[in-house]
């Protein structure tokens, strides 16, 4: 038979800005975890009850409200922690509210984490252990999730397939993102399937080839 795979994971697009918010778990202890549940919080109670994951934490990747502006009801309905993102988001955390209502995403609501992460921090879901890794310049605080026996890394809105994330936002630095993309990711290795913030999933080794923002030929 073959054998299990160590994670599973399932996408729920969220909100009108399609974002993926992530339920993942450990097929060993069936302990699950929430990443980035921007809104629409009954889709995502939904794949919790299809999946049956026991979710014990939230991990949030951005202060963004798409991304992080439906964690502290979640939080509350399923009597669990949030964790991350990097402190540097906490203003964008303190006016969720504000930010979610001018784009139309109702219900967002601030919070502040059980634990806010840095880079080469830890965070476990059941018995897997992800890396966590700080990658400013979308917003400063970024941080993403690298679960390096699966080889998937949940990279919220630093890179997506063909393009990069936004730098417009306050405190966004594109130079800062470039570095973080290719000092931060790239050495994971080219076979990592990354799930970025929206659309569809993709390798580091085909944004590499092909990406028109950090290609290596791009940027040799």
């Amino acid at each position: 038979m073959p054998q299990q795979t160590p994670l599973q994971a399932v996408i729920v697009p969220v909100t009108s800005f399609a974002q993926n918010c992530s339920v993942v778990w450990c097929t060993e202890t069936g302990k699950g975890a929430v990443i980035d549940p921007g809104g629409d919080l009954e889709r995502i109670e939904q794949a919790i009850e299809t999946h049956h994951p026991v979710i014990e934490k939230i991990l949030i990747t951005h202060g963004h409200f798409d991304h992080a502006g439906g964690a502290a009801e979640l939080a509350e309905r399923l009597g669990v922690p949030i964790e991350g993102p990097g402190a540097d988001d906490g203003f964008l955390i303190d006016a969720i509210t504000e930010r979610g209502d001018d784009f139309g995403v109702p219900n967002c609501r601030p919070f502040t984490p059980s634990r806010w992460l840095t880079d080469g921090d830890t965070v476990t879901v059941g018995a897997q252990t992800f890396d966590v890794r700080h990658c400013p310049g979308h917003t400063p605080g970024h941080v993403v999730f690298f679960h390096q026996p699966s080889q998937l890394a949940f990279v919220g809105d630093v890179l997506f397939a063909g393009s990069i994330g936004r730098t417009d936002f306050p405190r966004g630095d594109h130079p800062t993102l470039i570095r973080s993309i290719t000092t931060r990711l790239w050495p994971m290795g080219d076979d990592v399937t990354f799930v970025p913030g929206h659309g569809p999933v993709s390798t580091f080794g085909q944004e590499r080839r092909t990406n028109p923002f950090v290609a290596d030929h791009v940027l040799a």
